[in-house]
């Protein structure tokens, strides 16, 4: 038997074997579900190349005749996080493209719900067979969701959830049980009290209102002598979070942590260095990116909960191929695991 006939029967087995891991991890892996470290994953995808492994997937995607056609739909801004998602987006497209799978990406505006919605709306299901966008709960946003499922463009929700529309799958953390944790963490470390202030990004994104009824739920039950400050919202920009944490320095001399549960972390920390109270206040963040990891490094920060953009995407992209085949199954996504950042661990 030579090389290519080798590769042409290469199973589950021969990756697993390949990589050092078990069956279960292949799946994982080949299926975007948690539970697998970075390392692991790429292990995968290495063994994956070398032995010219073809997932049934692919096959299938082969036998309709045509490729499947993405369009992920990201906000454009200075949210960093967003940033990385569509570098996530942007390292996979070669990999994608060798498993028939042709992706673009489009930047709305941010918090933008008319312009998320114009986008969608000019989605046609003979470009596009499926859209993965990051929803804002706005009325002309479920009215675009659900039109565009009608006219043949599964959507699929990233980050932030739109319950109740034809949505066909959200992909990300669980936005109550990441509130329910900074909860549980600001509670451990404020044993001496003071006042706790909630910033937001928008309260019209699902994954924020979910994050904040965690935290609150949290926060009565285990620690309700510790005073709530908001939320309020910063719209996920740099200088506009920025003056709120100076503001509530200016006002609340007893404030005792922060937990941002948006963006513009670069205005937070910059805010409490220039307080010189960076270190003394209790503050929890979402994201790793370079603010967060600075506002660890210099003890602003204290913690980072982090939802793994290259996982996500990774996920969007297997729960898009199992889509595509149209044979009605029912399509999970586990959510992608939080992963929990200190100065200590952070990578």
């Amino acid at each position: 038997m030579n090389e290519i006939e080798l590769k042409r029967r290469a199973t589950v087995h021969d990756v697993a074997r390949a990589a050092g891991v078990s069956l279960a991890t292949v799946d994982r892996v080949l299926n975007g579900r948690a539970g697998v470290r970075a390392a692991t994953a790429e292990k995968v995808a290495a063994a994956i190349a070398a032995i010219g492994f073809q997932r049934d997937l692919s096959a299938s995607l082969l036998a309709r005749g045509r490729d499947l056609r993405l369009t992920f739909i990201i906000p454009d801004g200075s949210n960093e996080f967003m940033a990385s998602l569509a570098d996530a987006v942007s390292a996979r497209a070669d990999q994608a493209l060798a498993e028939r799978m042709h992706i673009q990406t489009r930047r709305v505006r941010a918090l933008d719900g008319a312009a998320l919605a114009a986008s969608l709306d000019a989605l046609n299901p003979h470009d596009c067979d499926c859209a993965i966008i990051v929803a804002s709960q706005e009325p002309a946003v479920v009215a675009a969701v659900d039109a565009a499922s009608r006219r043949g463009v599964a959507v699929m929700t990233l980050v932030s959830d739109l319950p109740g529309t034809q949505r066909r799958l959200f992909i990300g953390i669980d936005n109550v049980a990441a509130g329910r944790t900074a909860a549980s963490l600001m509670g451990r470390f404020l044993p001496q009290g003071g006042s706790v202030a909630v910033i937001a990004g928008s309260l019209h994104l699902a994954d924020h209102i979910d994050r904040l009824a965690g935290f609150r739920a949290a926060l009565e039950a285990e620690f309700a002598d510790i005073p709530l400050l908001g939320p309020i919202e910063g719209h996920d920009e740099r200088s506009e979070t920025q003056a709120i944490v100076g503001d509530l320095l200016k006002r609340h001399p007893d404030l005792g942590g922060i937990y941002n549960l948006g963006a513009g972390n670069g205005g937070l920390v910059a805010a409490l260095e220039a307080s010189g109270r960076g270190g003394a206040i209790r503050v929890i963040a979402h994201e790793l990116t370079e603010p967060t990891r600075r506002g660890l490094r210099s003890g602003a920060i204290d913690v980072v909960l982090d939802q793994n953009p290259d996982g996500e995407i990774r996920a969007a992209l297997a729960a898009a191929r199992t889509l595509a085949l149209g044979d009605n199954r029912t399509v999970v996504a586990d959510p992608i695991e939080i992963g929990i950042f200190l100065r200590d661990n952070l990578r």
